[in-house]
């Protein structure tokens, strides 16, 4: 089970939130993974952030457990951990 408090720090951050939101509304949606790393490039110009603090904030991301990611070649790809997903529903709603 993921560590709800370690979730909700990495949500807790505006540019992580805007990150994992791409991530995951392409991943429903189907985008390619190029779409989704040539996204991540567009949030580093939208927030005026280096591709190094991206980094930082997708590294908080998979350290949560919010999403996995694979290096091929030099893109990185990543998608939202739907355990992690249905987890955080499930907290949300609390017991039955």
């Amino acid at each position: 089970m993921a560590d709800m408090s370690k979730v909700f720090k990495a949500l807790g951050d505006p540019t992580r939130l805007a990150i994992f939101e791409l991530v995951r509304d392409c991943n429903s949606d189907g985008c390619s993974d190029d779409q989704v790393s040539d996204n991540l490039t567009e949030i580093a110009e939208r927030f005026g952030l280096s591709l190094s603090t991206v980094s930082h904030h997708v590294k908080e991301l998979r350290s949560s457990g919010l999403i996995t990611c694979e290096k091929r070649g030099q893109r990185l790809h990543c998608w939202v951990d739907p355990e992690v997903l249905s987890q955080l529903e499930s907290f949300a709603k609390g017991p039955a």
